[in-house]
């Protein structure tokens, strides 16, 4: 392993960096950790994240990265092929994050409605998300049956569109265009 100009890691030897990464070489660890980071950081910033959570995010990746290699599941054939496999697996993390149940956070109609009338006079904000919420339900309630379905399936039921294209018999691609164009439609009623 050597160090270009930019004082960045670069490898003459594949198999040399592979071998210091499974004798645990802490030099080696702790540059290309170093890295690497900045990249996962600015994604996960840019997609509703805040350091704090790209610092976890990136750690678990890291952890991920090293148990590949020292298992001979990861092979780098270049020297970007470590930030690459990195940034991948994070953003696969990321995105599995984003698509959890904690944190949707999603909250029912029938919680929604058990909201006391006093809550909505100790926040302000309340009677607006109310109204915005019965005027997204009265959209909702005018899109067609298919996409009421495919909706309530995927935001409610918190199925994946996969699972979804299973159950209609449908191609997932033609699910994730259809959720699109619901959705679509759904913004269009809500903000006429």
């Amino acid at each position: 392993m050597q160090k270009d100009a930019t004082n960045r890691m670069t490898f003459s030897d594949e198999a040399s960096i592979l071998l210091a990464i499974k004798k645990n070489d802490e030099n080696t660890l702790k540059r290309i950790y170093q890295d690497n980071f900045r990249k996962v950081e600015v994604y996960v910033l840019k997609n509703n994240g805040d350091t704090e959570q790209a610092k976890d995010i990136y750690q678990e990746a890291f952890v991920a990265f090293w148990n590949n290699v020292k298992q001979d599941k990861f092979r780098p054939t270049t020297d970007k092929a470590i930030g690459g496999y990195l940034y991948t697996i994070a953003k696969n993390k990321w995105t599995d994050h984003l698509r959890s149940a904690h944190y949707k956070k999603v909250i029912s109609v029938e919680e929604h409605n058990q909201l006391t009338p006093d809550a909505a006079e100790q926040d302000p904000s309340a009677e607006a998300t109310n109204e915005k919420m019965q005027q997204t339900m009265a959209a909702f309630d005018q899109l067609g049956n298919e996409c009421k379905v495919l909706l309530t399936k995927f935001y409610y039921g918190k199925q994946s569109l996969n699972e979804i294209a299973q159950e209609l018999k449908m191609e997932p691609a033609s699910v994730r265009n259809k959720k699109y164009r619901c959705m679509q439609r759904l913004r269009k009623q809500v903000f006429k």
